[in-house]
């Protein structure tokens, strides 16, 4: 018997999609999703997509990739509505991104983005992105308690008790303007302090007091907790064990109090509050390293009273040098201790860089402060290591920037244990 039929090969299911500008702009991409899924993905620009989530044809998918360049952050809205939507419909997102600001890639991600990849894409990092995205969740070993603390992972749980039996140096750090980098100085000064080798490393405490954009748990990916804003609320009832337990652990030895889930005011905090929370940590921990809001606030002077050195970051631009001279000038009028802050320059010239030196003399001479450390620039590298949410000495542990703060660290503690020993 014969028959004229045709037997046609069965339409693949859409498993995934690119939503892009122009998906040609990213060529990599398609080679790494051909690669991945062969047939099995389609391409939607921003604006068909919204449309697209909502047909009956998207009801298989399990992901999409979000491709976009520094062009594409001005329809920001649009792609955080894709993303939403996306997340809405139980879909995981893989944000890949080329020469887009640190804000915006936050704000993807906050939003509900997965996973971020750099473009141009590294070998095999989409394709294990995709891995990660799809993976189950692993199943707890026992029913979590049914309170605020059930949503954060076991691994981010410190394993002290409060003692109580320490005398921690405490170290804040401030930028004297937005985007000097005192996130990144703070987050990795205080890893590097945690990981000092010897028979007994140091326990570090970092305390994230810009509680509005606070960013140090993005920077190590860590979970903001409800707890957080509970202690801040009511400083008079903590205790050494409260403290310990807001706390989260950065692979296990670095212990963080991240800002609070919700955009909260900076004077919610009274001077004693942070003096309290300041005490705590000084209790508990050998070094207290605060990420400090650049904005002066009445507890600022808290926490400059309470430092055994106080960091102050700063450019080589206008704005850091006016910012310096107008604290400089409030510190010293209202008779503060101002010889305890100790300047620091980032993205200082090169060392060869014969005349960009003698601008970094005259600022300090024109300013009348001592700049005792001079960072380098790191490069784009730092703000996508941060992204990824580890820091540098596990992600780019190279970079000349992560060097000369594990140098800063070291010193610190050389001269710690220097007086404790009574030298």
């Amino acid at each position: 018997m014969t028959s004229n039929a045709v037997l046609q090969p069965e339409a693949q299911p859409l498993l995934a999609c690119t939503v892009s500008r122009d998906v040609q702009v990213f060529d990599l991409l398609i080679e790494d999703m051909e690669g991945a899924l062969g047939e099995s993905w389609g391409d939607l620009n921003f604006s068909d997509a919204l449309p697209f989530l909502d047909q009956p044809e998207a009801g298989a998918m399990q992901f999409i990739c979000i491709a976009m360049d520094e062009q594409d952050e001005g329809d920001l809205s649009l792609i955080i509505d894709v993303v939403k939507s996306a997340r809405g419909r139980g879909l995981k997102v893989i944000i890949v991104a080329e020469d887009v600001s640190p804000a915006s890639l936050h704000q993807l991600l906050r939003e509900g983005g997965n996973e971020f990849v750099p473009y141009p894409l590294p070998e095999g990092e989409l394709s294990q992105a995709i891995d990660r995205v799809l993976a189950p969740p692993p199943r707890p070993a026992i029913a979590p308690p049914a309170n605020d603390d059930a949503q954060v992972p076991a691994t981010t749980t410190p394993a002290l008790r409060a003692e109580g039996d320490r005398n921690g140096v405490v170290m804040p750090v401030h930028g004297m303007a937005g985007g000097t980098g005192s996130t990144t100085l703070a987050v990795n000064l205080a890893w590097e302090l945690a990981t000092m080798q010897g028979n007994e490393p140091p326990r570090v405490c970092l305390l994230d007091l810009d509680l509005q954009f606070g960013s140090a748990s993005t920077y190590l990916d860590l979970p903001r907790r409800e707890a957080v804003f509970e202690l801040l609320s009511d400083t008079e009832a903590m205790d050494g064990e409260s403290f310990i337990q807001a706390l989260q652990t950065y692979n296990d030895k670095l212990h963080v109090l991240t800002s609070p889930t919700e955009l909260i005011p900076l004077d919610l905090l009274s001077p004693e509050d942070v003096r309290r929370v300041i005490d705590q940590a000084r209790a508990n921990f050998d070094y207290v390293v605060i990420d400090m809001p650049t904005t002066m606030v009445e507890w600022s002077q808290t926490a400059l009273e309470a430092s055994h050195v106080y960091f102050s970051i700063l450019e080589m631009d206008m704005r850091s040098a006016q910012n310096t001279l107008r604290i400089k000038r409030a510190l010293k009028a209202e008779d503060l201790p101002f010889s305890k802050m100790r300047f620091i320059l980032n993205r200082a010239p090169r060392f060869t860089d014969l005349n960009g030196k003698a601008r970094v003399k005259r600022l300090a001479d024109s300013l009348g402060i001592s700049i005792e450390v001079q960072l380098p620039d790191g490069g784009k590298a730092v703000a996508q290591n941060a992204d990824h949410g580890v820091a540098m000495a596990e992600g780019i542990p190279k970079n000349p920037l992560r060097r000369e703060i594990a140098k800063l660290a070291a010193k610190v503690h050389e001269v710690n244990q220097s007086e404790a020993r009574g030298g």
